[in-house]
């Protein structure tokens, strides 16, 4: 299957290097290309694409905002950021915007070509930057006001086994991942994320990263949901 993808990057010729590295890659045609974020949404109304490889910082329409409106009109096209920062400001305003994809400008070919056919099967395509910053966040933040005291129970009506294959999704791990370090099969996995899903209203693998982190469900080594 070929990925019809969109290129949205202010820069000239930050974009075109893109668009000739995107069709030296093997299932990837590039459909369109934008120096900014309406114009994205303007490619993404003409060519239907499946993924959106959008930048963040740009004039008139940044990428947040396009990603927005991108996952609000077309819900049928994916976007994955591709952006000079991987700092807070940039990353999680996109995450919460829609994007299931984040990498950053020196991703290779390889890489990108992971990240799509990852968010097009429904899992988060997070550059392993991307991921530690991820972990760094939510394993680093403030700590809860009374610590020390008993944990708090799981939102949702979540089991212990549900939180725990969340945590693992979190950390980037595919469901062959989570079954082996769980010693359970690939099948229990897809049970315990189907009813995790369900439960926390979660659409996708990229919604369970930010209700993880928003849930404040990472824990830092050694921490356990008991």
């Amino acid at each position: 299957m070929t990925a019809r993808v969109v290129v949205a990057d202010d820069q000239a010729v930050v974009r075109e290097g893109i668009v000739m590295l995107l069709g030296l890659l093997p299932g990837i045609e590039v459909v369109g290309s934008a120096k900014d974020g309406e114009e994205a949404v303007a490619q993404v109304a003409e060519h239907a694409p499946d993924v959106v490889l959008m930048d963040l910082r740009m004039p008139r329409c940044d990428g947040v905002e396009a990603t927005r409106r991108i996952r609000e009109e077309f819900p049928g096209t994916q976007v994955v950021v591709l952006t000079t920062f991987a700092d807070d400001d940039s990353l999680f305003p996109a995450l919460r915007a829609g994007a299931r994809g984040y990498l950053t400008k020196d991703a290779g070919g390889d890489e990108i070509v992971r990240a799509v056919e990852a968010v097009l099967s429904g899992e988060a395509g997070l550059s392993p930057t991307v991921q530690r910053r991820l972990l760094e966040r939510v394993t680093t933040g403030p700590p809860e006001a009374g610590g020390g005291g008993p944990e708090p129970e799981l939102p949702d009506g979540m089991t212990p086994r549900e939180a725990e294959v969340l945590v693992l999704i979190a950390e980037g791990m595919s469901n062959a991942d989570i079954a082996r370090s769980l010693h359970i099969s690939q099948a229990t996995v897809k049970s315990h994320i189907n009813n995790l899903f369900a439960k926390a209203g979660l659409r996708d693998r990229a919604q369970a990263v930010r209700y993880a982190y928003m849930r404040g469900l990472v824990r830092p080594p050694g921490r356990s949901f008991t």
